[in-house]
């Protein structure tokens, strides 16, 4: 019998809180043994039964009712009981190797079946379902927190309420003032202003504030080249005009980093990723490739979330919810907040997409359709990137009406000026709150 597997089955017998907390997530395919499976699966019963620990000699009596088992099989068991000694483990230590073994058999189990559907051995299964069946596998754990007890968990409350929570503060005075310190551990803080205010300006310096206290600061530009962030961010540690950075001395410069360098261990990166093309995935993907080829784990993070390819926020930050510190800037919109956008899909060559530009191209951002569903080209090789199409796009110029990922309808093909206002304006007024503006004639 493996040792861990003896002292779970021991420890079953002698500890009750024990039983208590484990029993909830020990399954009886964990253990590898028939003797063994048998043997928890009368203790699991028993417990559960009668909410009470089995003595020796009544395992004994529940053993001798299986009738599933031989008399060989039936002795070995009744001799492992006899062989269990009085004495108890440490309660941490046996709680946490228990969790230990929970989560290699759990990962075992499940490979073993992922290779047995992979190879097409299972009649109930198919591949797709062998992520789900490995994330069960990781996700496996003894954490059977169900919520805040009000009555029962009233002195964990009051720990809560005299606990200093640790803050990144600000360098400046009054946005401490009304955050009370700083940006709190494990949070989304969103900046708000209108567009061209200054939001990317105020993310450059409260990242350099961060970078200057130590922290390591990962900027995410969706708007920006790469460059242009380190250079906001350089006018603030070095203390220079941003217009007279490229003046400065190779020396001088030089200098200046090397002294900014010995005053912090944080480390400040920034990755730059094309407007509304990347998602959660891609920054997951970012984190890993950080921690692995860098060693290098955020405690914070910048972003604009409205340039972020996905519909809501909350998808992002649950698969970003391990980081330390959150800040996005969302500008304040005037309309709504996913606009609708119409997606022109050319090619190289098209002379239909050409006479359409030509006619239109200049035209079509000042009218009020143009407003309200501002145009993005892309090429026919790109249509695969697009979320949300009800079907293939075939023939150039298409116009695609969308709006938060999902596909309002569509215009193959162009004709003439008159042909395409007259249906993109149907379009528009049959799928979204878009009023065509009114025509009065007035007579002389």
């Amino acid at each position: 019998m493996n040792k861990v597997e003896k002292l779970i089955l021991k420890n079953l017998l002698l500890n009750e809180a024990y039983v208590r907390k484990t029993l909830p997530f020990l399954k009886l395919e964990y253990f590898s043994d028939f003797l063994e499976k048998s043997l928890f699966s009368v203790i699991s019963k028993y417990f559960t039964q009668y909410k009470a620990l089995p003595t020796k000699e009544a395992l004994e009596i529940e053993v001798g009712q299986i009738d599933t088992i031989s008399d060989e099989q039936h002795q070995s068991i009744v001799g492992i009981i006899r062989d269990i000694d009085d004495e108890e483990s440490d309660p941490d230590w046996i709680l946490d190797t228990t969790e230990k073994w929970c989560k290699e058999r759990a990962i075992y189990l499940a490979l073993m079946e992922s290779i047995k559907i992979a190879e097409g051995n299972d009649d109930k299964q198919t591949p797709s379902a062998i992520p789900n069946i490995l994330s069960d596998a990781l996700a496996v754990s003894f954490d059977n927190n169900i919520g805040h007890d009000y009555l029962q968990d009233y002195e964990e409350r009051y720990d809560f309420y005299h606990r200093t929570e640790e803050k990144i503060p600000f360098d400046l005075e009054f946005f401490n003032k009304i955050t009370k310190g700083g940006i709190p551990n494990k949070t989304l803080n969103i900046a708000l202003a209108g567009t061209g205010v200054g939001k990317s300006l105020f993310m450059c310096h409260v990242a350099s504030s961060c970078l200057l206290q130590g922290k390591d600061v990962l900027y995410i530009t969706l708007e920006m080249a790469e460059e242009k962030i380190a250079e906001r961010i350089d006018s603030n540690l070095l203390n220079c005009d941003i217009q007279q950075l490229n003046q400065l001395p190779k020396m001088m410069f030089d200098n200046k980093i090397t002294a900014l360098s010995k005053k912090t261990e944080g480390k400040l990166i920034v990755k730059e990723y094309p407007t509304a093309s990347a998602h959660a995935g891609h920054f997951r993907s970012l984190l890993n490739e950080l921690a692995l080829k860098k060693s290098f784990k955020p405690d914070i993070i910048f972003n604009l979330s409205d340039i972020i390819k996905g519909s809501s926020i909350g998808v992002k930050m649950n698969q970003l919810r391990k980081i330390r510190f959150l800040i996005y800037a969302m500008p304040i919109f005037s309309g709504n907040l996913m606009a609708a956008e119409l997606i022109m899909v050319e090619q190289q060559g098209c002379y239909y997409c050409l006479e359409w530009k030509d006619q239109l191209g200049n035209i079509y951002p000042k009218t009020p359709e143009g407003k309200y569903a501002p145009l993005k080209t892309i090429d026919i090789t790109e249509v695969d990137e697009l979320e949300g199409l009800q079907r293939d796009v075939i023939f150039t110029p298409t116009f695609v009406l969308m709006e938060n990922d999902r596909e309002l309808g569509r215009l193959e093909g162009y004709s003439s000026e008159d042909f395409f206002w007259e249906l993109l304006e149907v379009i528009l007024e049959k799928e979204t709150e878009y009023t065509a503006p009114k025509v009065v004639k007035t007579i002389n």
